[in-house]
């Protein structure tokens, strides 16, 4: 019995008071007998709603309570919807899950919400690229995560119980992020050799908050990752362009004349120039001297190769 249906019902039965069963089985896209299924479920559970017999009879709130059962006001919902809304575009799941919320919403909320969430349209593949489907593996880990169960890996040749936490994807990138017996990893999804899901249960810690743990974790890698640090000079109207493709690792320093000064980072003097030397005379690296030699070595390279081209 799947919990996320059970909730579907209760949204139902706030949003109008009385249901059968078979007014369930019809929103819901579910049988007769599920349905009968859900609401007794629901009675057992402690839920207080109760059947009234008779031709008028159907499943009921205890007070006949109406109001949402989420406490959502108007703008709340349109809010919500707006975030769950582009999901849909890309996964049928999520596109079902959400027609039926929209159905058991209290009446005044259903059509700014239904607007809200066809607002946005999320298109995640790159201009000539494909949509990169989801691994199997990350669900197989998603699967994990949610019902609280270890996970034996393969990573990097070594087999690791580790206890999954959650999930991350970053720009099509999948990261994991487990608890070991030597304390909180992160491992990319991608050179996860192998994961079985064990059927062993463990303790989630109370105080773990899987963003501000990757927010931890890119802090420290942008660290890394910012080991040298070089000094550039452009025109400003370029600065945007340099800024977009870089990200964090391009800061403005101030600038020198008419010319804007930057400090650009990354962990050695060749990816820094690999960065760079594409900008040719618009820019002047004013230091460190390595990244000057890279920068005149990548050069030198270049016009060896293509020197009889012209």
């Amino acid at each position: 019995m799947r919990a996320d249906r059970l909730v579907a019902v209760l949204l139902l039965m706030q949003s109008r008071g009385r249901v059968t069963a078979a007014e369930v089985a019809a929103e819901l896209e579910i049988s007769v007998a599920t349905a009968r299924r859900d609401l007794e479920a629901l009675s057992t559970a402690g839920i207080p709603v109760y059947p009234q017999p008779g031709r008028n009879g159907g499943w009921q709130l205890v007070g006949g309570a109406r109001t949402d059962l989420s406490g959502l006001n108007a703008t709340e919902a349109q809010a919500l919807f707006l975030l769950v809304g582009p999901a849909a575009s890309i996964a049928p799941e999520a596109k079902a899950a959400l027609r039926k919320l929209v159905r058991a919403l209290p009446g005044t909320f259903r059509e700014h919400a239904q607007a809200a969430a066809e607002a946005v349209v999320i298109d995640p593949a790159r201009w000539g690229a494909h949509v990169r489907e989801r691994p199997e593996l990350v669900r197989r880990l998603q699967d994990a995560v949610v019902r609280r169960l270890r996970v034996q890996l393969v990573y990097s040749g070594r087999d690791r119980l580790v206890d999954p936490l959650g999930l991350v994807d970053k720009d099509a990138i999948w990261y994991l992020i487990a608890g070991t017996d030597h304390g909180r990893r992160t491992f990319r999804v991608d050179r996860i050799q192998d994961a079985g899901v064990t059927g062993e249960s463990f303790e989630r810690p109370n105080d773990f908050d899987l963003a501000q743990a990757w927010e931890e974790i890119v802090e420290r890698m942008e660290e890394r990752r910012s080991g040298l640090t070089a000094t550039v000079l452009m025109d400003r109207k370029h600065v945007w362009v340099m800024q977009d493709r870089l990200g964090r690792n391009c800061e403005v320093d101030g600038e020198v004349g008419d010319r804007v000064r930057l400090r650009i980072t990354a962990p050695t003097p060749l990816m820094i120039a690999q960065d760079l030397a594409g900008w040719g005379g618009l820019i002047e690296v004013t230091g460190p001297p390595e990244v000057q030699a890279e920068l005149a070595r990548l050069g030198q390279e270049l016009a060896a190769r293509y020197s009889g081209i012209v």
